[in-house]
């Protein structure tokens, strides 16, 4: 049976509130555990609720201590190499979508320049009507087109004109 889609919200009855806390936190044990298991990396959890005064710890106090103490132990540059923060996920975001977004648009400008130069070929537009601040767009486009022609000239064994 499919899962249905969970809404991230507040529930505000209480009884369901808890029972989706105990079943959360009874999966985050689980996969604790089998992370453990399967990876045999030391894991803990601790897991502090509404619900109890007392925080649960899993597996148990002891381990859970020694593996705090040694991560306390490590070095500040260890500690914090796969560490982000909120600011600083959103600022590798906001990166990757202006990388993208310059790119789009690069490719949008060889598309258009790309149009204008075939609708000269085909005299539908007159090359003054060529906005010159796009020059070094074009005489891109115009070398990449060569080059594909070329590269299917020489498929076709068909003779260099030049």
């Amino acid at each position: 049976m499919p899962r249905r889609k969970v809404t991230l919200a507040y529930m505000t009855n209480d009884s369901e509130r808890k029972v989706s806390f105990n079943k959360r936190k009874n999966g985050l044990i689980k996969k604790a555990s089998e992370l453990r298991t399967l990876c045999a990396v030391d894991a803990c959890a601790i897991i502090y609720s509404p619900y109890e005064s007392q925080p649960e710890v899993w597996p148990s106090p002891e381990e859970t201590t020694n593996v705090l103490s040694r991560y306390n132990e490590l070095p500040d540059t260890k500690k914090t190499r796969y560490l982000t923060n909120q600011e600083s996920l959103t600022q590798q975001r906001l990166e990757k979508v202006k990388k993208e977004l310059c790119r789009l648009q690069m490719e949008n400008k060889r598309k258009e320049v790309q149009s204008f130069m075939y609708k000269c070929m085909a005299g539908i537009r007159k090359p003054e009507e060529f906005d010159m601040a796009n020059a070094d767009v074009m005489r891109s486009v115009m070398k990449k087109t060569a080059s594909e022609l070329n590269s299917r000239m020489g498929k076709l064994n068909i003779a260099d004109p030049n």
